[in-house]
């Protein structure tokens, strides 16, 4: 368990934490589709900041670096919004950063203490929700409802 805090969120924090808009406008892709994904977050507190990394692929998503990424302040809607992505899968980690700290804290274990949510509202078995769990595809506008805990 102390690899999934630790490797996955860590990783992805410190990553996080060099955007603070909530919007990303990814690159142009020639001759592809424009899609777009927006997550909506359902939270409890209204500290802090919501970090979300976009992955677009299974290897990716599972140590390697995301395609996008947003920090939202949590004090009022939290909604992050990836465009001008190309057709095809992702999956979403995020966590909420309550105390503001820049990173997801852990107890002892290496248990989150502080919330978090996949794509698809999918729950892990003893670390991350996997991949063909968390996937989805995305062509066109796609929207996600997150409930985050």
């Amino acid at each position: 368990m102390k690899d999934f805090a630790m490797i996955g969120f860590a990783a992805a924090a410190a990553a996080l934490l060099l955007t603070t808009t909530p919007t990303f406008a990814g690159p142009a892709f020639a001759g592809s589709d424009e899609s777009s994904v927006v997550f909506t977050f359902e939270t409890v507190a209204t500290t802090g900041t919501v970090m979300v990394a976009l992955f677009s692929s299974e290897a990716d998503y599972n140590g390697g670096a995301p395609v996008a990424e947003a920090a939202i302040p949590a004090s009022g809607p939290v909604v992050a919004r990836f465009e001008n992505l190309p057709a095809g899968d992702y999956a979403m980690r995020a966590f909420h950063d309550v105390n503001g700290d820049g990173q997801m804290n852990t107890n002892p274990f290496g248990m989150p203490t502080e919330p978090y949510a996949f794509s698809n509202n999918a729950v892990g078995n003893m670390g991350p929700a996997r991949w063909d769990r968390a996937h989805f595809a995305v062509s066109g506008e796609t929207a996600q409802t997150i409930s985050i805990r």
